[in-house]
């Protein structure tokens, strides 16, 4: 994937400094995780984070990762991680030549890489935004101190790495030269959720949930949160007594949507997966005829390009960095914020022709195969980390 090999050259130390790391998992754990494991042979990463669990060990190597976490192992260590790791990272800092420090999102663990930036002005600072929150939250939200923070560390980083068109406008208008804005998107394991499963599997995954010949399945995975919208998949899904729907993630709002559907009369036809792996995830794509999100905002969306992975049309909305990734009638459909009944309409159009939802998620399959594995992506996040390191 680089040229270079580990032999003739001394690798570069990267100083990573994410709000929250493994074994929590989100899009931004994620990334990190999968671009260490593909450019481990070319750099050398520390990750400081916060601890939040007393049971989560304070120092250990995770593969070639080392990992510092921060705190008392309580929820909120988060709020110390600027102070903590600022300190640590100094102490740590000694040991290795001039790293490079990498903030993942704007948030607390990057407010610590903006003061040892402030301290050691010759240390390269990169910062990569994944933040989907709405933009009047991400410039407004807590009194003002989220746009406050936000503005500081984008104003001082030497490049800014977003996952899509929108959080890179975002990024210049709250002060980012548009000269060291670096559009690269997040990726997907194709190996995980391209795979194909033998048809007795499915079969029994299917008759396991009771699904009829008949039966639709619609899918969503995302964190049960107001900006993902699952409550507008819900309603929707009332108005279409074929339709079954799998909700595969956790969060703050999973009981109002189980009292929701109670309401709604359709409990019997709502599954709630909790939290599950990706290899689990991939089975419940392969007996679904439809990944929905109609999301109130998102910064890209890393579960459509999964959803595309498996070969799945998906529905979203155009918002954030979605319409980067989704093009109406090519691998999917937009269908407008907050309307459920328009939702009802795009979803029976796909569940009722299934030739024509079948051709939209082979165009979305070839579309993340050709660019979004994290092959590619750890090949791009390469060559940004060699040009901030030379010297």
């Amino acid at each position: 994937m680089i040229s270079m090999t580990s032999q003739n050259f001394e690798k570069p130390t990267i100083f990573i400094f994410s709000t929250a790391y493994l074994p929590m998992v989100g899009g931004a754990e994620l990334a990190i995780k999968e671009i260490n494991d593909r450019l481990s042979d070319y750099f050398d990463f520390v990750v400081f984070t916060s601890r939040f669990r007393r049971a989560y060990p304070k120092h250990e190597k995770l593969g070639a990762v080392e990992v510092y976490r921060l705190g008392f192992g309580m929820p909120f260590d988060k709020y110390l991680l600027p102070i903590l790791a600022y300190f640590k990272a100094r102490k740590v800092i000694r040991t290795f030549r001039r790293p490079l420090l990498w903030g993942m999102m704007a948030s607390y663990g990057s407010i610590a890489a903006y003061f040892l930036k402030r301290r050691n002005p010759g240390f390269s600072f990169l910062l990569t935004l994944q933040e989907g929150d709405p933009e009047e939250y991400l410039v407004s939200g807590r009194l003002g101190l989220m746009g406050f923070w936000f503005k500081k560390i984008v104003s001082r980083a030497d490049r800014v790495q977003v996952i899509s068109k929108y959080l890179g406008e975002l990024a210049i208008k709250l002060g980012a030269d548009k000269e060291a804005v670096d559009i690269v998107p997040n990726g997907v394991d194709i190996n995980v959720f391209a795979r194909d499963f033998p048809a007795e599997d499915l079969k029994n995954l299917r008759l396991r949930y009771g699904f009829s010949s008949n039966s639709k399945a619609i899918i969503t995975a995302s964190r049960l949160v107001h900006k993902n919208a699952v409550d507008i998949i819900i309603k929707a899904v009332a108005e279409i007594p074929e339709a079954h729907l799998f909700i595969a993630g956790s969060g703050p709002e999973e009981k109002s949507l189980r009292r929701l559907a109670q309401k709604l009369n359709i409990q019997n036809r709502i599954l709630f997966l909790g939290n599950v792996s990706h290899d689990e995830l991939s089975r419940y794509y392969a007996i679904s005829h439809v990944f929905v999100r109609p999301s109130r905002s998102e910064g890209l969306g890393s579960a459509f390009l999964e959803a595309m992975a498996a070969g799945l049309p998906v529905i979203g909305t155009k918002v954030g960095g979605i319409p980067d990734i989704l093009q109406h009638n090519f691998n999917g459909l937009f269908c407008e914020v907050d309307d459920a009944e328009d939702l009802v309409q795009k979803i029976k159009r796909l569940v009722h022709d299934l030739d024509f939802g079948r051709n939209l998620g082979l165009n979305g399959r070839r579309l993340v195969e050709e660019n979004y594995s994290w092959d590619k992506i750890a090949q791009r996040m390469s060559s940004i980390f060699f040009r901030l390191l030379r010297p």
